[in-house]
Formats: structure tokens, C-alpha cells, sequence
């Protein structure tokens, strides 16, 4: 199960994550993406996170994030469904297709694919291996008194299974197995649908656990998510006796039995509930109330350990949590200007102070993305991994230079009771400018990854190395007019324009792996010494 989940995610994962994202509108149309994802990551709870995730973050609020979770609840029975058909045949088929495309395939998808396909066929064989192996169990003593035990206390029944499913982090192969089990006779009909029930509960527990960490809105969904299940378990519990009988009318083979039911339980849950999923999911934001935004802002905010697990919604914490020291360092550069213009002492502690928060935030998610980088990644997810923390280093030390030289230059300025010329700072002003302006070109870069905005903020280094000789000739032309603050503030002016010009440089890198993807960046910027010498040569023409 677990080959096809990340097959499936490694192939399509963004899309999915995408789909599901435009399809959260409103209550039905969440219950349907609910439903299509599920289905085909054949795991609620990777769809529980990914959801959780949109909530933690503000893009979703509650009521849509619960209706995503009935749908989901409903496309777990469909692949219980499709493997309690007599299609066990088709596992050699699969797992020969499989290995074909993950042996052969020249594109990542073609081996993603291939993953797939073996996981699925797998999943066939280990079903047939367990109606096989578990024949003797009918013949087991314990076996016989634990079902007797359970048979009659339903409630016992529904906390076994719980706590199996839990174990086993998924209700589907729980399901599967009770099937497997009800199809040899090892368990009567009368104690099958308790386990089913203790199946859907269980099934419920993995997101609540992985989400511990995850802000009280991302919560939130994991938690409707178990209260739906618990609800329908104690509102059906009184009439489970007739349950039997009217499954029957249907099908009367029993693993056909045991699948309807789980079926027809989460559909249930979803007509019930679905016009109660706005009252609901405000009872658990008065439950779980938002937290007050944390005072110490050095603190992570998005980087939520429990979806370690699922690379694709890890690796947007990371992003997320990286432009947030983005904004810190907006604000660093805007601070650090107006101390050099208005000489505010003030503005330097802040400005460290700030540069503390980066220094923190980076290396907290420098060491999740580590953790992230653990797991098995597609090749994808690995070029994400590693665009994201190059982007954050390039931040700090960004940081660094405003903190260590801007800061420290502006000290001096203040210290000695210096100023610029009005060119002078106005050059400065303009090359700040320049440098902010880029800083949030930079940001859109790394956010979209769109190839036009990186040749335009590539094209920036261009202009600001331009405005940088400019404003260093005019200022070398002052000095020869020797006009007394140009004089005095010489090394200072200068010191400047370089630093804000390697501030640029750190900006602009987030731009080359786009445009080297895309194979519009030279390997070298070396100029071919053949090709030179070649057209230096005179060109003798006839006499």
C-alpha cells in the first residue's frame, strides 16, 4: 500500500495537491476532490495533511477542510471495493507491468508508474497468500475463544479493531484483512460489522497524531474528521442487529457484505453531516481556538513535524516558513536605510535584533528540510528540496551582510557625525530602492517558478552592476571636484554600493536553476579563448 501511495504521489502529487486546492469552493465540490484524491492515493490520511495543511496555513476554512474529509472517508471503501472483486488474477500481470516500466522507463513519471503497478499487484498477492494461509485459523482454539469473547461485546469488538488499525495506519487494510477473514469462515457476520466500525475509528487516529504539532486550525480537521466516525458508530450501534439482514437483500456473499457496509457507513456519515459541516467546524473553532501569534518570532511557525511524512505538503511548511524570513529581511533593509539617512541609534539594535530572528528561523528550517530530505524523495521533490535551501541561505547571509556591514557603516556614520552629499545619498537611495524592489521580485521567483520573472529579475543584475559603475564614477568625479562630504565619506559611500551590490547577487541566484531547467543559462561565462583569438585575427583581403 504504501508503494502505490508514493508512487502515486511521486508521479502526481503536485497535481493532486493542486486539484484539491481548486476544489475546495464549497461543501460538495470539497466532498468530490475528497473522494478522486482519496481514491487515488488509496490513504485518508495523506489527504487529511495535505487538507490540514491548507486550514494551518489561512487558504481554508474549516467547514469546506470537513466536507474534503467525508469525501475522503468514502474513497477508501472504493479501493476496498475494487479488492474484494475476484481479480486476483490480475496480480502477476501488474507486478510484470510494474517492474517493465520502473526497469525500462527513461522518464521518472514511466518509473513512478512502474511503482505503482508492483504495489498494486502486490497488494493482490499478499490478499491471496492470506485467504490461503489463514484456512487452519478456523481450526485455532484461541482464535475460536477470542471470537467468542468479542461476539458478544460489541463495544470490545470496536476497540480491538481501533487499536489494530491504529497500528497499522490505515483502515483500508484492515478492512481487506477482515474480508480475507469473513471469506473463510474465521468470523461470523455478527461480529464483522463491530470490526468494521473499530476499522473507521482506528482508521481516524493517524492524522489526529501526526497533526499534534500542527497549529489548533490544521487540528481541527483531523479532529472533525474522528468525531464524524465516533458520531455514526454511536448513532448506528443500536441497530446493528438488523444490519445483517438488510445486506443481505443486496448481496448475499459475506465479503461482498463487509465491504458494502463500510461503504455504505461512510456514505451515510457523508449525507448525515455534510449540511452540518459549517455548525461543526465552528463548535471546533470555539474548542480549539486559534492561538495568539507566539511573542518570540525566532519561533518556526510553519514547519509541522508530523507531515515529515508527506514530502510534498513538508516541503511547502518549508517554503512557507522561508518566506517569512523574507519578510524579516523587507524589513532589515528598509530599517537600515532610514538610519542611514536619519542617523536613528534606535534603528541598529533593531536591525541585529532582526537579524537574530533570521539566523534562527534559518537554521530551523535548514534542519527540517534535512529531516525532509531523509525520506524518499522523487527527483522532483529533490530539486525542491534543494532550490528552497538554497534560497534560505542565501537569506541569511543576506542577513548577515546588512547586519555586519550596512549596520556597522551606518554606526560609523553616526559616530563620527558624517553625511553624504545630496547626489551621493540620493544614488544610494536609488540603488537601496533597486535592491528592495528586487528582493520582492525574487520572492515572487521563488514562489512561482515562472521562467519570464527569472529572466527578469537575471536581466537585474545586469542593470544594478551598470548603476553600481555609475554610481561610483560620479561619486570618483566629486572627489576630483573636491566637493568636502564626498571626501569625507568616501570609503563609506563605497562600501556601501558593494555591499548592496553582493545583497543583489544573493537575490538574483534564485533565478538560475529556473532558467538552467529551462537550458537558457551558459555553463561557464568564460569567454571560448579559440573563438577570441580566431576573430582577432586579420582578415587579409585580395589586393
Amino acid at each position: 500500500m504504501r508503494m502505490v501511495r508514493t508512487g502515486m504521489t511521486r508521479a502526481f502529487g503536485g497535481q493532486l495537491r493542486l486539484f484539491l486546492g481548486r476544489y475546495l469552493t464549497n461543501r460538495f465540490s470539497a466532498l468530490l476532490a475528497g473522494i478522486g484524491v482519496t481514491t487515488l492515493l488509496q490513504s485518508s490520511t495523506a489527504t487529511c495533511l495535505m487538507t490540514a495543511s491548507f486550514v494551518g496555513r489561512g487558504f481554508l476554512i474549516s467547514a469546506p477542510a470537513l466536507a474534503v474529509m467525508l469525501g475522503a472517508d468514502i474513497g477508501t471503501t472504493l479501493i476496498a471495493q475494487l479488492f474484494s472483486l475476484k481479480i486476483t488474477w490480475l496480480s502477476p500481470i501488474l507486478i510484470i507491468i510494474g517492474m517493465v516500466a520502473f526497469q525500462s522507463g527513461n522518464r521518472k513519471r514511466t518509473r513512478d508508474f512502474g511503482r505503482l503497478s508492483v504495489g498494486l499487484g502486490l497488494m493482490l498477492l499478499a490478499l491471496q497468500l492470506i485467504v490461503a494461509d489463514t484456512q487452519p485459523i478456523r481450526e485455532s482454539t484461541v482464535v475460536l475463544a477470542l471470537v467468542e469473547a468479542l461476539n458478544g461485546e460489541p463495544l470490545l469488538a470496536i476497540l480491538v479493531a481501533a487499536v489494530i488499525t491504529w497500528l497499522a495506519h490505515s483502515s483500508l487494510a484492515t478492512v481487506l484483512l477482515i474480508c480475507s477473514l469473513t471469506g473463510i469462515g474465521a468470523i461470523p457476520l455478527s461480529l464483522v460489522f463491530p470490526l468494521v466500525l473499530g476499522a473507521n475509528i482506528g482508521g481516524s487516529v493517524p492524522a489526529i497524531t501526526a497533526t499534534l504539532g500542527s497549529p489548533p486550525a490544521a487540528r481541527r480537521v483531523a479532529i472533525g474528521n474522528a468525531f464524524f466516525k465516533i458520531a455514526g458508530c454511536v448513532l448506528l450501534l443500536p441497530f446493528l442487529g438488523q444490519v445483517p439482514e438488510f445486506l443481505a437483500m443486496i448481496e448475499s456473499d459475506p465479503v461482498r457484505q463487509v465491504v458494502n457496509f463500510h461503504t455504505a457507513f461512510n456514505i451515510a456519515l457523508a449525507v448525515l453531516f455534510i449540511g452540518f459541516v459549517g455548525p461543526i467546524g465552528k463548535l471546533l473553532e470555539h474548542l480549539l481556538p486559534d492561538s495568539a501569534a507566539p511573542a518570540d518570532e525566532g519561533q518556526a511557525r510553519y514547519l509541522d513535524k508530523g507531515a515529515l511524512s508527506e514530502p510534498a505538503v513538508a516541503l511547502a511548511n518549508a517554503r512557507r516558513e522561508t518566506l517569512r524570513i523574507a519578510d524579516v529581511l523587507n524589513d532589515m533593509l528598509r530599517k537600515s536605510m532610514e538610519t542611514l539617512k536619519r542617523d536613528d541609534r534606535e534603528y541598529l539594535s533593531a536591525v541585529s535584533n532582526m537579524d537574530d530572528i533570521v539566523d534562527r528561523l534559518f537554521e530551523q528550517t535548514k534542519l527540517y528540510l534535512t529531516d525532509v530530505s531523509r525520506h524518499e524523495l522523487g527527483e522532483e521533490e529533490s530539486r525542491h528540496c534543494s532550490d528552497i535551501m538554497a534560497f534560505a541561505t542565501n537569506l541569511e547571509h543576506i542577513g548577515d551582510i546588512i547586519d555586519k556591514n550596512l549596520v556597522e557603516l551606518a554606526a560609523k556614520k553616526i559616530k563620527y557625525r558624517l553625511h553624504f552629499s545630496a547626489e551621493g545619498l540620493r544614488e544610494i537611495e536609488t540603488m537601496h530602492q533597486r535592491v528592495h524592489d528586487n528582493l520582492k521580485l525574487a520572492t515572487s521567483v521563488f514562489v512561482s517558478g515562472d521562467r519570464q520573472l527569472a529572466r527578469k529579475l537575471m536581466l537585474e543584475k545586469e542593470h544594478f552592476r551598470k548603476l553600481e559603475r555609475d554610481a561610483a564614477d560620479s561619486h570618483h568625479v566629486r572627489l576630483k571636484d573636491g566637493k568636502r562630504e564626498s571626501i569625507e565619506t568616501s570609503s563609506l559611500h563605497l562600501d556601501i554600493l558593494r555591499d548592496l551590490k553582493r545583497i543583489n547577487s544573493h537575490l538574483t541566484s534564485v533565478a538560475y536553476p529556473i532558467l538552467e531547467q529551462s537550458g537558457e543559462l551558459r555553463s561557464s561565462r568564460l569567454r571560448d579563448r579559440d573563438r577570441d583569438a580566431a576573430a582577432e585575427q586579420p582578415v587579409l583581403r585580395p589586393s
